[in-house]
């Protein structure tokens, strides 16, 4: 009786919350304090397996893009929202899926999980399969170091109980993989040289820390990547996929959300399917996502951490001609900035949020010319919206960004961490 509770009481929270606008993961917290077995009820049914994906970024881009692909194969797939990758934000994402029982009427479920969280989510439903998109430098206040990051998605992969496919041109992930070889099918992506040059950090992996150098099975390798267009190989033969975004960072995420849809599929997966979902899926939210407003176009670019950031600069083509910067406490310590080539930054047209003046600070440190600062952020927008120019960029933290969506009408995302 408690599940049924707990669906009805999280259902009415969701109803509610979501008309004062936007998603929120109370509802879920709630119905885990009603029925703490919420996750395990509703989620251990599925005929097809349970997938995680996990990593320091890129975890939103690879499920939406993992999660197309599946569907355009026919299945019914469950997902988190991106941003809902804690227990609570994937409890009030399956209240919107589950029936007044808990049942849900899905083939398998892919969902994004934090790394620090992905064990307590495995430790309640074990994941059939993980894919693991990178080890990267997070800020100091949620991660001390790689080595942490590296130690949560270990023991992630000591409750996975068949499959892990990794960014196998991440030395750490790479190693991790091998970890487990003994136990599980362990696959790696690979990047290819011509496609590493394409940005000019290249994948901005974190210090390689501990690799005997071994290599793990292909499971496809990722053999160019400019711009919108990339290519990649699965068992030798390469086939084009048009990319949501440009950046090496996006078809690095293509080339991992192929790779493990083809062994979730096996003989049934279909290369031009798969090419055809990604090619048709839209931006994920502050990954190169533009909204149009007012006549304008805005696109968001989210600084989570150094790697995030300097992956989205290295994907512009050209300055920006219109820039904002909105950053507030939800980056309590932001002195990576200073690690950040802003080669691609020639102006800031407004700068707003708690971390005004630090950032202020790094751009007259490297002699880019900034305008107005403007520490609110509604007064900010405003003025930044009334700057000349029909398209224009918003680099923000996350915070920001959801508080920005918000602002602009778009409220299709649950709560969470990103």
């Amino acid at each position: 009786m408690l599940t049924p509770l707990a669906v009805l009481v999280g259902k009415a929270l969701r109803f509610v919350l979501r008309l004062r606008g936007g998603g929120s993961a109370v509802p879920g917290r709630i119905a885990l304090l009603i029925q703490p077995k919420f996750l395990q009820k509703t989620l251990g049914r599925m005929a097809s397996g349970i997938y995680f994906v996990s990593g320091s970024n890129g975890k939103s881009t690879t499920t939406a893009m993992l999660v197309k692909v599946l569907r355009d194969h026919g299945l019914r797939v469950l997902t988190n929202p991106a941003g809902g990758n804690l227990p609570q934000g994937l409890a009030s994402a399956l209240l919107a899926d589950v029936d007044w029982l808990g049942k849900l009427s899905h083939d398998v479920a892919i969902l994004e999980v934090d790394e620090a969280y992905g064990k307590l989510i495995a430790a309640k439903v074990a994941p059939n399969g993980l894919l693991l998109t990178n080890i990267q430098l997070d800020q100091l206040n949620r991660f001390h170091s790689p080595e942490e990051v590296f130690d949560y998605l270990d023991e992630l992969a000591k409750l996975t109980t068949d499959l892990i496919v990794v960014n196998g041109s991440d030395a750490n992930t790479e190693r991790l993989a091998m970890g487990h070889s003994d136990r599980l099918k362990t696959l790696g992506v690979y990047i290819s040289p011509k496609a590493m040059k394409s940005a000019a950090h290249g994948i901005l992996a974190a210090p390689d820390f501990q690799n005997d150098g071994s290599n793990l099975d292909e499971a496809a390798t990722l053999v160019d990547a400019k711009g919108l267009k990339a290519t990649v190989s699965i068992a030798g033969k390469p086939f084009p996929v048009m990319l949501p975004s440009p950046g090496l960072h996006y078809a690095v995420d293509a080339a991992l959300a192929i790779a493990f849809a083809g062994q979730i599929l096996g003989p049934k997966f279909l290369p031009d399917v798969s090419a055809k979902a990604i090619s048709g899926l839209p931006a994920v939210y502050g990954r190169g996502e533009v909204i149009e407003y007012q006549g304008q176009k805005l696109e968001i670019i989210m600084m989570k951490n150094l790697p995030s950031l300097q992956a989205n600069l290295d994907a512009l083509v050209t300055s920006p001609k219109c820039v904002w910067i909105s950053v507030d406490e939800g980056t309590p310590d932001p002195s990576w900035i200073y690690d950040i080539d802003l080669g691609k930054i020639d102006h800031v047209d407004v700068i707003s949020g708690t971390k005004t003046y630090q950032w202020a600070t790094r751009l007259a440190y490297e002699d880019i010319g900034y305008g107005k600062l403007i520490e609110s952020e509604s007064a900010a927008l405003e003025y930044f919206l009334s700057l000349p120019g029909a398209e224009k960029t918003a680099i923000v933290n996350y915070e920001q960004m959801m508080w920005l969506r918000k602002k602009l009408g778009l409220l299709d995302l649950e709560g969470g961490n990103g």
